[in-house]
This record gives C-alpha cells, structure tokens and sequence, in this order.
C-alpha cells in the first residue's frame, strides 16, 4: 500500500533534524515528499549524477559508497530508518559525491532540494540542526580513517561488527543472538580492508564462538565479547 502524506509525516517525526518541527510544518514537507521504494543492490544514484534530491529512509538500508580510479571502493556510511542521505541537495546543486545502493528492500521519501531550500530559508533553526548532523557525519568519516590509519585489521572489523550490532538493537534487536544480514565482502568494505582478511579474523571469532556464520548472514552471540579485540 502506498504511503501517504500522514504516513510521511509521521516518518519525518521521528528523525533527528525534524523532531521539534509542529505538525503543520511536518505536513508541508510531507506534502511535496514523493514515496520511492528501491530493491535489494538498486542505485538509489551515482557518484557524478546530478544532485537534486535528499532522501528520508522509511523502511529498509542502504550504504554510501565511492569509488577509486583502480577500482577499489569504500564504503562511507550505511542508513537505516529514520536516516536521511543525499542532503547536500538541500545546499547546492553539486553532483553527488559518492554513490548510494540499497542493501536490502528500501522505502523511503525524496524531497528536492528546491523545496527543502525554501523550508530552510522560513526556519533556519532546522538548518542549524542539519549543520549539526552533518558535522557529527564528519566526524565519524574522520575517526574511521583514524581507526584504518592506525589499528590493525583485527580490531577494525571487530568494531565494525560491534557497530552493526549496536544499529541492529536500536531498531529492535535483541542484546544477544544478534542476527546481522551482512556479507564478508560488505565489513571488508567498512572495515577498510580486504575480503580475505575480514574473512580470517571472522573465522577467529567464530572458532571462539563470538559469532556464527552463515551466506549473507551473521549472528552474534555475545557482543560484549567484541570489545576484547578492539585495541
């Protein structure tokens, strides 16, 4: 069924940078928030395309990624629900500067950057928070080069796992035998690192029952136990 603009609304509630905005205001962006759904490995857009439109996560995930002239790529960020990306758009109309795809089924609402412009120009504390947010983004960008520049493999992909957990128990995740719907490739990604290290220092934590594999799939027994390879 498709989502409507109350169903919009009540979505933009419950994200950070809009929480504190009456119900008035939430219905006008709702108003011109368009619904898109986009399937498990579908390029929400590319690295280069142009930049015009922000989007608000419903249901679902998704990963920021860029790519090197060698072909390398990293992965710069993931979303889930309630998360926003492509908000540059509400500033400028660069092209984007890294690529988003959908990990699995994702709903979410788009808003053109035009439109969210002019709903920054009428409240300008919403801009301050969308600053705010995009500082701690930075922020985090900055400590995981720190955490690739400066610790071992080993400790990467261990927070990196703790990182997918903690995001797997705010959306309702249970404290243990926590499943994860990840592949090795996808940590490497995130940890910075190649499939092949991710997948030794995965098979470590699984010989010490920290976790169980399985295709596509993770569970985490006990996450606390993470926390001993983080150094």
């Amino acid at each position: 069924m498709a989502a409507t603009a109350s169903d919009t609304a009540a979505l933009l509630a419950n994200v950070p940078v809009f929480e504190d905005l009456a119900p008035p205001e939430l219905q006008r962006i709702a108003d011109v928030a368009v619904p898109r759904t986009f399937e498990p490995g579908q390029v929400v857009f590319r690295e280069g395309d142009a930049s015009d439109t922000c989007y608000v996560v419903s249901s679902g995930h998704a990963r920021a990624t860029r790519t090197h002239t060698d072909g390398r790529s990293i992965t710069l960020a993931t979303f889930g629900p309630g998360d926003f990306f492509g908000e540059l758009a509400m500033f400028d109309d660069e092209r984007r500067s890294a690529t988003v795809e959908a990990i699995d089924g994702v709903s979410a609402c788009a808003i053109l950057g035009h439109d969210m412009r002019g709903f920054l120009a009428r409240h300008p504390e919403i801009a301050v928070k969308l600053v705010t947010a995009l500082g701690r983004r930075l922020r985090a960008a900055n400590e995981r080069l720190t955490r690739q520049s400066f610790q071992t493999v080993q400790s990467r992909v261990a927070q990196v796992v703790a990182r997918l957990v903690a995001d797997a128990q705010r959306e309702g995740a249970p404290d243990h035998e926590v499943p994860l719907k990840v592949t090795q490739s996808e940590i490497a990604d995130l940890a910075g690192c190649s499939r092949e290290s991710a997948s030794r220092f995965l098979a470590v934590l699984e010989r010490a029952s920290v976790i169980d594999q399985g295709r596509g799939r993770l569970t985490v027994h006990d996450p606390a136990a993470l926390e001993r390879y983080v150094f």
